[in-house]
């Protein structure tokens, strides 16, 4: 940064710390990264205390709007405030497109990965995967075989999970296709920070992300089935315990939908209907928030209290849409995920625009007996956990804890894959009254319907603990705010005429 610059206080980036690390914003000759002059010009033309200021408001706002998140097993309380940094994450216009390109790509052949798996399976029979890993995988569903979703689309909604290396190389960490979570502190955030910085957002040309509810309210509508010009969509929450039950109130309350349980939901004459004050009212598509094992205690799990007894049926019989569709999980299963750079070229004939993060899969003799040899320098997963559960970050595990993941992998190799450690990309943020790096991921929302909708951003991640690589909420993780910064409004304007 500017280095003839004078402040008496300690909140500028003077001296700040990029050794080591892939910065967001700040390059290592300590100047701002593509799309971030501006920002970081601003910040440090603000007083230390305006802020300070403006991040207590903010701070504040979220509290009022009770944006909160549920952790099981806390004794300190349940509900809690989700924290936020004022620090936005700045991605340049080329380098989103890319990614752009490549999410798209990846839901393109997971989504005919997932057709395939539940009708002819020959990228099984072609020896791409091999056949254990599917009959081994606890979420794959013999309960979806055969069944054809509409438009053929399994996965509707998906969170993917990306990661930046010190070299600069973004990956794909993880795949989440069940019921991701988190977009709506994406719309929260970036509600706080346009009334924070409204003039930033003016001069930045940031992308839009709030039209996010709209359109996946469009995109549901697209599900239903043929021949209803009105449909009535409604989102299935398992109710006020569970961690994300804020943002299934919220999304509903955006979309102007109802906001349902299991309990609300009955099977009349074949068809998923909501209990109401007026009668039955059929029920036409469900987002659903409710993993498979819950959702039909006929087909799933019999002890389900959260479900809807008999919507298997309606929905194999083309009375409802689901979203996501039961079954998807079988695709971010994190062993499968170590296959998706060959359904790509599989499905598609193409080399996947962003790779996976290099991955080790226990299952292999080879490359357990490699892991197990290298575990003080891995990372180690179980292939079903979420949260950052499950999770073994060898360089900084004790030798009893390495110990204990050795004899879980032995004693289940199928259940673990292994990466290396990577550097995580780090960005500014507000630690008391001083800016600090602070490691981040990035998680974009995709919305697979008519056509592919990328969010422009997404969440950014980011872990609070000084040196901590789990971004996670339920571990101390908090999020700022994404500006995928567009062409100016000149070059917009031009494009237009063009």
């Amino acid at each position: 940064m500017n280095q003839s610059q004078t402040n008496a206080t300690q909140l500028n980036f003077r001296g700040y710390d990029t050794k080591g690390f892939f910065d967001e914003l700040i390059d290592e000759h300590d100047k701002p990264r593509l799309g971030a002059e501006l920002l970081l010009r601003k910040f440090e033309e603000l007083p230390d205390e305006e802020i300070l200021q403006r991040q207590q408001m903010a701070e504040r706002s979220l509290f009022q709007m009770g944006i909160t998140f549920n952790v099981y097993g806390d004794n300190q309380g349940v509900e809690k405030i989700f924290p936020f940094d004022l620090v936005p994450r700045i991605i340049a216009s080329e380098e989103w497109n890319r990614l752009e390109r490549g999410l798209k790509q990846r839901i393109r052949a997971l989504n005919l990965f997932i057709d395939d798996i539940y009708h002819d399976q020959k990228i099984i029979k072609d020896k791409v995967v091999p056949e254990v890993m599917l009959k081994s995988a606890k979420s794959f569903r013999e309960q979806c075989i055969g069944i054809n979703p509409p438009a053929g689309i399994w996965c509707h909604i998906t969170g993917t999970d990306l990661v930046r290396d010190k070299d600069g190389t973004i990956y794909v960490l993880e795949d989440n296709l069940r019921c991701p979570s988190g977009v709506s502190y994406v719309l929260q955030n970036r509600f706080i920070m346009k009334r924070s910085f409204p003039w930033l957002f003016d001069a930045s040309n940031v992308r839009p992300v709030l039209d996010y509810p709209g359109r996946l309210f469009q995109l549901l509508e697209y599900l239903a089935p043929e021949g209803i010009e009105s449909p009535t969509v409604a989102v299935l929450t398992p109710g006020v315990f569970n961690s994300a039950y804020y943002e299934h109130s919220f999304l509903a309350q955006q979309m102007g939908v109802e906001l349902v349980e299991g309990r609300d939901l009955v099977i009349h004459d074949g068809y998923v209907c909501m209990r109401t004050t007026k009668g039955f009212q059929r029920v036409d598509v469900l987002y659903r928030r409710i993993d498979d094992d819950f959702i039909d205690p006929k087909a799933f799990r019999e002890d389900s209290m959260l479900g809807v007894p008999g919507l298997m049926e309606a929905y194999r019989n083309g009375r409802i849409a689901l979203a996501n569709a039961p079954g998807t999980g079988i695709a971010d299963d994190k062993v499968i995920y170590a296959y998706v750079e060959k359904l790509i070229k599989y499905y598609l004939n193409e080399d996947a625009i962003i790779p996976n993060v290099p991955t080790y899969v226990c299952y292999d003799d080879k490359e357990r007996e490699y892991v197990l040899a290298n575990l003080d320098k891995l990372v180690v997963k179980a292939a079903n956990e979420a949260g950052g559960y499950g999770m073994l970050i060898g360089p900084h595990a004790s030798e009893d804890e390495r110990r204990k993941f050795a004899d879980l992998i032995q004693e289940n190799p199928r259940n673990y894959i292994a990466q290396p450690t990577l550097s995580l990309s780090r960005i500014p943020t507000i630690v008391e009254d001083k800016f600090e790096g602070r490691h981040v991921d990035l998680r974009p929302y995709i919305l697979y319907g008519e056509d592919i909708f990328v969010l422009p951003g997404g969440l950014t991640r980011v872990a609070l603990k000084k040196g901590s690589l789990v971004v996670n909420s339920s571990q101390g993780g908090g999020s700022k705010d994404t500006w995928v910064i567009g062409s100016s409004p000149q070059q917009s304007q031009s494009q237009q005429q063009s």
